[in-house]
């Protein structure tokens, strides 16, 4: 038998989620909780583990900061910069506004695009598209009728290695 550094009394005193789990009962019910007796000596929780790849790495990365593109983003906006060189749009920016779709949801388009014919459209870029992305270009589509809403996505490399744009309205 092992020899035991803490006498009944003591064990008496400490948190029952301590005894529990020192007395193979399983761990306490928040993994990243830090025990009393190392948090009053100053034990800081561990560090979240990192991803391991795929989605869940992506994600982890987080989001951008409002109004700073990603590298998608970036290379879409050269792409209507060509075209405004070209005179088939007229003006764009990039996250010009929110749309209000329900409450405590906001949907942020990427670019509001005005085209030759002086129309506006709402254009949406992703790498890939979410469940909950497309859900609220639709929900947007059905309650601003003003705008052409198009989503558009990274395709295969055109000529001189630039991306190539698939485009879906809505």
């Amino acid at each position: 038998m092992t020899k035991r550094w803490l006498s009944e009394e003591d064990l008496a005193k400490l948190p029952s989620t301590m005894t529990r789990r020192a007395l193979g009962g399983g761990a306490s019910k928040k993994a990243a909780e830090v025990p009393e007796h190392l948090r009053m000596a100053g034990v800081k929780p561990p560090a979240a583990p990192k991803a391991s790849g795929g989605k869940a790495a992506m994600q982890a990365l987080g989001r951008m900061e409002k109004g700073k593109m990603n590298k998608t983003e970036e290379a879409y906006a050269q792409h209507l910069d060509l075209l405004r060189m070209a005179g088939e749009v007229l003006w764009f920016k990039f996250e010009p506004f929110a749309l209000d779709l329900a409450p405590k949801t906001t949907y942020r388009p990427d670019f509001l695009v005005q085209v030759a014919s002086g129309h506006l459209e709402v254009h949406e870029v992703k790498g890939f598209w979410e469940d909950d992305a497309r859900v609220k270009i639709k929900v947007a589509a059905e309650l601003f009728p003003v705008f052409k809403f198009i989503a558009i996505k990274k395709g295969d490399k055109g000529e001189g290695g630039a991306p190539g744009w698939k485009v879906e309205e809505f």
